[in-house]
């Protein structure tokens, strides 16, 4: 690909996705008469992913060797006086990386569905949800306007919508995305009042034409308050990403999103929907980067959610749910960097993490599918000799969740934590004891997890939920490895996971990767600090020997064989012993409950209060009874004087009269 990049050639990335899903979705269904059967289906959707892998790839290279560049309007949708609504695309290095990242991943996930999906009579419905769902964030991250990145932020909510409750017979996975769905629309509500900000003041929604105003906007007050301007609409901006990237509060819809199959959980958090919050705040880092209350702000949440969720995953027993709350809290790390205007470290963890995430979910796919569907990990152990690309492959994402050096997830996750220690913004001090201690976090759940599937004691059979007997290939009830097509996206997410880190570290973030396409101001020098003492991926793997980090994630190890090989009554001695603090996160900091009985509650009782005093009272009884009640009473007083007879009239005549001469009287006196 030459250095000037084709729209039409950049028009294949979202389309081959959106044709694969249209064509499944309406030929390989009720819908167009089920002319498509599952193999025509599944490969029309792999097909158009693998095409948009391809463009997306050749564009990264073209990006980054060659300088290649592209800000053009694609579409104009519609002209409103002088404003314009664009359908157009941005293409640098930011934009290349996340399009790469989102297509392979999405690749994975796709033919990894072709084995997990393959008893689901959903199967081709399936294939054109996901498909969307690529769609849907290529959309959003190729854009070059507020108001594609909109389309594409709603988009990929409403496909999530669908994939979260695909099995719609099962109550809970309606009220999943039932919670997803409304959780995301008070971020939402947020996100369109920061554009609507944005809008309002610059009068364009083109990033360069708002961007090149970021300056002025700076200066300016929110029009009745002492309040900076920027501050409010970043804030606003962030509480989208607060939705999207689950950052408390509005995280509580992401674990119950579980409710649907395994890929779809490996998709939206490994590459897509989570990622779009991270995403969108550095691609806004020059509006953030004047407002240091909002990335103060930005930081405090993600710290929150770095340290408090991981520490819920402690305590969960379902497998896939231990891999969500790590996502909750890897997504905290992502957000604490873009809070210490550490951008491309942020970038480059929701790179790296996009690999090994997706490696873990798919693993974890791969035991439920050899358990029969059981998810609870009591009921696993010893599944290492039975399933060992399986497991090889979990411990490689397990090793780079944990940040062992020389994998991928130690050189973004330790360049996180050391970006806090250089940030002086407010918040900064808690933000690292935030992101260091969940160091020891993220080690104990996730050796927790790794050694209760795959080490100790079989307890497969002992499942008192569970059906024993033969299952469907001939393995007589005991766990076997799963086909290839669930094995060999494990190896080919596994090799990145491992190896990614040591090449990318030194040009992503300290060299010219990411070009203009983050802007960070010389006031908030946090990697200009770190390049410093940077001395090659080699050196920082070697120093991270010395640095507490690394014995924080060799204690959390420690810990868990301990409680899980050596001593496994040790959980429940601590659980008991530790009671108060062990309900909290079982019951995941009753964030649920006050959701519920207190914000629900007070909603619906505010509604009542409307419908009953505003809606039934004031508007029915007064405003719309009232009139019609009003008018009827001075109807019937006209039709008693109207009434027809002459004495009557003669009556009203004389009282008239009357009237009359007694004002005339009373005036000359």
């Amino acid at each position: 690909m030459s250095s000037t990049l084709s729209a039409s050639t950049l028009l294949i990335v979202p389309l081959a996705p959106l044709a694969g899903a249209l064509l499944a979705g309406i030929f390989g269904t009720a819908l167009g008469g089920n002319r498509f059967g599952r193999s025509v289906s599944h490969t029309l959707t792999i097909l158009g992913v693998f095409i948009a892998f391809v463009v997306s790839a050749m564009t990264l290279a073209a990006v980054v060797n060659d300088g290649a560049h592209f800000d053009e309007t694609i579409y104009t949708w519609m002209t409103v006086g002088s404003f314009q609504m664009n359908v157009g695309f941005l293409i640098d290095p930011l934009t290349a990386l996340m399009m790469s990242v989102v297509t392979f991943v999405s690749l994975m996930v796709h033919i990894y569905t072709i084995g997990y999906m393959a008893d689901d009579d959903g199967y081709n419905r399936f294939f054109a949800y996901i498909s969307l769902f690529t769609f849907s964030m290529l959309m959003l991250v190729m854009s070059n306007n507020f108001l594609q990145l909109f389309f594409g932020w709603e988009a990929v909510g409403l496909v999530s919508y669908l994939l979260i409750g695909f099995w719609f017979k099962r109550p809970t996975a309606i009220f999943a995305n039932l919670k997803a769905f409304m959780v995301n629309r008070v971020g939402d509500f947020g996100f369109i009042l920061g554009i609507g900000l944005v809008w309002a003041f610059t009068g364009t929604v083109h990033y360069k034409e708002v961007f090149a105003q970021a300056p002025q906007l700076a200066t300016m007050l929110f029009p009745g308050t002492g309040w900076m301007l920027l501050t409010v609409t970043c804030i606003c901006l962030f509480v989208g990403a607060m939705g999207k990237s689950a950052q408390f509060p509005l995280h509580i819809w992401l674990p119950d999103s579980m409710e649907g199959p395994t890929p779809i959980s490996a998709l939206i958090h490994a590459a897509t929907m989570v990622t779009a919050g991270i995403f969108m705040v550095a691609r806004m880092s020059p509006l953030f980067e004047l407002s240091d209350t909002a990335l103060s702000f930005v930081m405090v949440i993600g710290a929150i959610t770095a340290l408090f969720m991981g520490l819920v995953g402690i305590v969960q027993n379902d497998i896939k749910r231990v891999v969500a709350y790590s996502t909750l809290s890897q997504l905290g790390y992502m957000t604490v960097a873009l809070g210490v205007s550490a951008y491309s470290a942020g970038i480059f963890h929701l790179m790296t993490h996009a690999f090994f995430k997706a490696l873990l979910f798919l693993g974890s796919g791969s035991v439920i599918i050899a358990m029969h569907h059981n998810q609870d990990m009591r009921w696993m152990g010893g599944l290492r000799k039975y399933m060992p690309i399986t497991w090889i492959t979990f411990l490689a994402g397990t090793l780079a969740l944990v940040a062992t050096p020389f994998f991928s997830g130690f050189y973004s996750k330790d360049s996180i934590i050391e970006a806090t220690a250089e940030s002086v913004l407010p918040g900064s001090g808690f933000a690292h004891f935030a992101v260091v201690a969940g160091v020891f976090v993220t080690a104990l759940y996730s050796f927790r997890a790794y050694f209760m599937v795959f080490h100790g004691p079989e307890r497969y059979d002992q499942d008192p939920h569970a059906h024993h007997g033969h299952d469907d290939h001939g393995h007589g009830g005991k766990p076997h490895e799963t086909p290839w097509v669930v094995t060999v996206p494990l190896i080919l997410l596994a090799i990145p996971s491992v190896v990614i880190g040591y090449p990318y570290v030194e040009p992503m973030l300290y060299g010219n990767f990411f070009g203009d396409s983050i802007q960070v101001l010389a006031a908030h020098p946090t990697m200009v600090e770190l390049k410093a003492s940077f001395h090659g991926p080699l050196a920082m793997g070697l120093h991270a020997v010395q640095t507490l980090p690394f014995w924080l994630a060799v204690f959390g190890f420690v810990v868990a064989y301990y409680c899980y090989m050596v001593n496994t009554a040790m959980p429940a001695k601590a659980a008991k012993a530790f009671k108060p603090l062990y309900d909290i996160l079982v019951n995941k900091f009753y964030m649920d409950w006050i959701n519920e009985n207190v914000i629900m509650r007070g909603a619906r009782l505010l509604g009542t209060g409307l419908w009953k005093g505003a809606d039934q009272t004031m508007i029915d009884g007064a405003v719309v009874n009232g009139s019609w009640r009003g008018i009827g009473w001075f109807a019937g007083i006209a039709r008693w004087v109207q009434s027809g007879y002459l004495f009557h009239y003669a009556l009203v005549m004389i009282l008239g009269v009357l009237v009359l001469m007694t004002y005339f009287v009373w005036l000359n006196k």
